[in-house]
């Protein structure tokens, strides 16, 4: 996918504002193919003695802080293949199993949150360098320029479809580790499905939506996430509703019921559990219907390895840790905790007058995700479709046409009026 050329990309991030249109003049290619330098690294090989497990199928390239993944057999390019949860050559088929060390789940350690942001703010007050911003590089396979525009740390070179990875932002000490990764699962084909099936069932999308291929863009992108556990206690005030029925006389003197409450004051002490609470990290999105991709199934979740990623878009986080907590997952946590509180109380109502929430622990650990994103723009707007890339499940918003609905009332109307008409003809003959 070409970076330069859509000021809008589809999973959600901008070009740069006050920059050309790159796409418009690209940089020119170069007449061969870059020879390794001196200061560029020897891809690595394994060994005869090295054991396969620790293969390493990427080369590093340390001039642009940057990796790829060239096929040993064809020199093609690998990516990840859902399918097979391996890499796979695009060209010539060949396919290479992911490290043993991150093949098997696992579950991913988690680390406290407030005493976490605490060293990473001091690091970042004390760093003299930093990894945010745009950063162009030079494609190691064909020598073309290319930019990571926003919290790109994955992409496609625009001249050769070679995956890049960026490093410098996984191994920057100012930026929280990933520490964990949900590996697609969904394939390109069993993702085209669900999108085909959603679409067909929008019956008043416009037509122009309905031929996303022709005019949307379909991609495969990692999300950044944080997954919270949490424990707490909760003590509150409140009151106990309890209905009775209650007899009594209306104004002409006939005898009717009403349901009565009666309220009775509450208080107490609750505890709450949470684990794996999990909350996005990008700006850009719909937050409503990417939240609604969830559950994400967390038994699926293995160590983070690049390999992983190869052949597909990724982004870093937007916003940090404690801004997605504070944002997203407290409020959600807190509603749990109402919930909770109203089961203490019981009754058949209940009220909720103060609550003080203790926070015991809170920690986290932040996650790749797999999404399947389609976006279609009409008329002049976005509409975004996201598909879970483990569990297949669709969220997303059309545009309705208002054609099809005006269409629509309009036959609604004229069937009235034809059994209308179709009523006082045969209801006004003798039996």
């Amino acid at each position: 996918m070409t970076q330069q050329s859509h000021p809008q990309d589809p999973a959600g991030w901008s070009a740069p504002s006050g920059q050309p249109a790159a796409a418009a003049f690209p940089p020119p290619l170069p007449s061969a193919t870059p020879q390794p330098s001196a200061s560029q690294p020897v891809e690595h090989r394994p060994s005869a003695q090295e054991p396969p497990s620790r293969f390493d199928p990427a080369m590093l390239h340390v001039t642009e802080a940057t990796r790829t993944y060239p096929c040993p057999a064809c020199g093609g390019m690998l990516a990840f293949e859902p399918d097979s949860q391996a890499l796979v050559c695009t060209s010539c088929g060949n396919t290479l199993p992911v490290s043993a060390e991150v093949a098997r789940p696992a579950v991913i350690p988690k680390r406290e949150l407030s005493s976490a942001m605490s060293q990473l703010a001091a690091l970042q007050a004390n760093a003299t360098t930093s990894v945010s911003g745009d950063k162009e590089v030079v494609c190691q396979s064909c020598g073309g320029h290319t930019v990571f525009t926003g919290t790109l740390t994955a992409i496609r070179c625009p001249y050769c479809n070679t995956p890049i990875q960026r490093d410098d932002v996984q191994a920057a000490p100012t930026r929280l580790a990933i520490d964990g990764i949900l590996p697609l699962q969904v394939g390109a084909k069993r993702a085209r499905e669900a999108i085909e099936k959603w679409i067909n069932t929008r019956r008043f999308a416009p037509n122009a939506f309905k031929k996303y291929r022709d005019v949307g863009s379909f991609t495969s992108v990692y999300l950044s996430y944080f997954s919270y556990d949490a424990a707490t206690t909760t003590s509150y005030t409140g009151q106990r509703g309890i209905h009775r029925t209650e007899t009594y006389r209306d104004s002409e003197g006939r005898t009717q019921t009403r349901i009565v409450t009666d309220w009775y004051p509450a208080s107490g002490v609750v505890r709450n559990r949470f684990e794996d609470v999990t909350g996005h990290a990008n700006t850009g999105l719909d937050d409503q219907k990417v939240t609604e991709l969830e559950p994400w199934p967390m038994q699926y979740s293995r160590p983070y390895s690049p390999e992983f990623v190869a052949g597909h878009l990724c982004r870093t986080y937007d916003q940090d840790a404690n801004q997605v907590f504070g944002a997203l997952v407290e409020p959600r946590m807190e509603g749990v905790i109402d919930s909770t509180i109203r089961n203490d109380i019981g009754g058949n109502e209940q009220r909720i007058f103060s609550r003080d929430i203790t926070w015991h622990t809170v920690a986290f650990s932040q996650l790749l995700l797999p999404v399947w994103m389609l976006t279609v723009t009409y008329k002049a707007k976005p509409f975004r479709v996201f598909i879970n890339g483990i569990t297949g499940e669709v969220q997303g918003r059309r545009p309705w046409s208002a054609v099809k609905i005006t269409l629509a009332i309009l036959a609604g109307i004229l069937l009235l009026v034809v059994l209308y008409a179709l009523y006082t003809y045969f209801g006004a003959e003798p039996s």
